[in-house]
């Protein structure tokens, strides 16, 4: 065979690779654009959640301690405090139990209605 053949066929060999590369290269490409604008997305879909969402059943009290006041309380009034707050929260839950139980025509517990 000629040196010509060995020669064109080398650079036919060259430029399939080089058009594999392109391609392969152009379709990573493309899916990394897509998987940017996907989270673009996303993080604007996330963004507009209301941050003020209040998870929390019980009311909040308007004269709260502020942060950090609780290392210079006596235990004592820590204790209160949290047997006041717990106590606050159950009762909370069972006014809600009753209220649930009585819009569905369900028979009421006596210890929720206080029947003792």
């Amino acid at each position: 065979m000629p040196w010509w053949f060995w020669i064109l066929l080398w650079i036919a060999l060259v430029a399939l690779a080089l058009l594999l590369h392109l391609t392969l290269g152009y379709r990573l490409f493309r899916k990394f654009m897509a998987t940017v604008h996907e989270l673009g997305d996303a993080g604007k879909r996330f963004s507009n959640l209301s941050p003020a969402a209040e998870t929390s059943d019980a009311e909040v009290a308007e004269d709260r301690a502020a942060p950090g006041s609780a290392i210079f309380a006596s235990p004592d009034q820590m204790r209160h405090d949290y047997l006041t707050a717990k106590a606050f929260r159950q009762e909370v839950r069972r006014q809600k139990r009753v209220q649930r139980k009585a819009e569905r025509g369900q028979p009421q517990s006596l210890h929720d209605i206080e029947f003792r």
